[in-house]
């Protein structure tokens, strides 16, 4: 494990003159939400003001994550089939869990600039915990609405990594984070909190009603838009938003800031290949009528697993920009994912049933022990190597607080 994390630890050049461009680096994000700028930022700078002065910012940033894997543990305990239906409290515990972690998540740098400690380090941990979070949140929603361990469910689980990617990509290209009028980190948490709501008053069993159970439809509209199941309708929409909303803007705002600097497009595009590689792994893998990991319910300790895995990719890149290092194309806790579809889809297909049933099971224990012990050790290394050139430390404030 060492060898391997020395190893990525040269590829990426962790050293004194890359870190140097730490020292200029500058934080630049853009936020259209009208309900961030006018609601929901007042909320923010007063839980903000709550904060002790002496608290670390990413100790802000880690408190959200522990929220959401305390709604985890409560996932294994009361609906490990991720059907349920559980105690009403609980789909209220998801959301308040998923809301205290989206307000850490907006109050963390907050409270890095009243007490003069932001730095590159706030940048790189807080959305290296959002990537962990990703499929994290996906696997509560599946829970909420009692998808289960299915198709849909795992692409629930999923599906933000997507977003993440792409986002995380855009980043890196344009320098600056952008946020739409409609994007997930507020508008996609609040109808998800709104989602676990209705969950406990009524139960998840309402998601599988039928959209004209619940609302009268237009004549004009064919009778089956009335009998789909309103989870059914979550799916396609959520879907619809990525492909139609989401990755076109990030498309766009890189094609922009790369005809400003004179640079090509579509050599960019070849950096999608290793993830969306991964993807289709993961669809190959849990499609495959050999695999286990849906049919016997494994689909929490695969959220686990890729959550790690997908962590990696995406603090890979968001270190690459802090740094002004190449794009980085994969990292080692893509090869399981990348394995998995040859193990358990192709061979099992052509009569090899060698690495069937409990070997998956294994497989993919092996495979969330490995993501988990990597990703730690990794994160040690990086974290560590900013902490002694910055002169700064991870989970304390090393200056006197200053309130701005």
């Amino acid at each position: 494990m060492s060898l391997g994390v020395s190893l990525e630890k040269k590829a990426e050049l962790i050293d004194s003159e890359t870190l140097s461009h730490l020292k200029s680096y500058k934080y630049s994000s853009v936020d259209k939400s009208f309900i961030s700028n006018y609601i929901l930022r007042h909320y923010w700078n007063f839980c903000a003001q709550l904060m002790p002065l002496w608290l670390a910012p990413n100790v802000i940033t880690l408190i959200g994550l522990i929220f959401i894997y305390i709604n985890i543990l409560c996932i294994v305990i009361y609906v490990p089939d991720l059907v349920g239906p559980g105690p009403s409290w609980l789909y209220f515990s998801f959301a308040a869990g998923l809301w205290m972690y989206s307000t850490m998540d907006n109050i963390d740098g907050k409270q890095a600039r009243r007490t003069g400690s932001s730095s590159p380090l706030g940048e790189l941990f807080d959305h290296g915990i959002d990537s962990l979070n990703c499929t994290l949140g996906g696997l509560i929603e599946t829970a909420c609405m009692g998808l289960g361990p299915t198709g849909t469910g795992a692409f629930i689980t999923m599906v933000s990594c997507l977003a993440m990617f792409f986002s995380t990509w855009e980043t890196y290209h344009t320098h600056t984070l952008y946020l739409g009028y409609f994007n997930g980190p507020t508008e996609g948490i609040i109808i998800a909190v709104g989602l676990m709501i209705i969950s406990g008053v009524f139960g998840p069993e309402i998601w599988q009603r039928t959209l004209g159970d619940i609302l009268p439809v237009p004549s004009f509209l064919p009778a089956r838009v009335g009998d789909t199941p309103l989870r059914d309708i979550f799916v396609t929409v959520v879907a619809l938003a990525f492909f139609t909303a989401h990755l076109p803007f990030c498309v766009y705002n890189v094609y922009k800031a790369r005809k400003s600097r004179h640079k090509p497009f579509w050599p960019t595009l070849k950096e999608w290949v290793p993830f969306v590689w991964s993807a289709l792994s993961v669809y190959f893998w849990l499609n495959s009528r050999y695999s286990v990991v849906l049919y016997e319910n494994h689909l929490v300790l695969f959220a686990l697993a890729t959550s790690f895995s997908f962590g990696r990719v995406t603090t890979k890149i968001i270190l690459a920009h802090l740094t002004k290092q190449a794009f980085p194309y994969w990292t080692i806790l893509m090869v399981p994912v990348y394995i998995a579809p040859l193990l358990f889809n192709w061979l099992p297909s052509v009569g090899v049933t060698l690495f069937t049933g409990k070997f998956e099971l294994l497989y993919l224990w092996a495979y969330a022990i490995f993501s988990f012990t990597y990703f730690m050790a990794w994160a040690r290394v990086v974290i560590n190597a900013i902490c002694d050139y910055l002169g700064i430390n991870c989970f304390t404030i090393k200056t006197p607080a200053k309130v701005n």
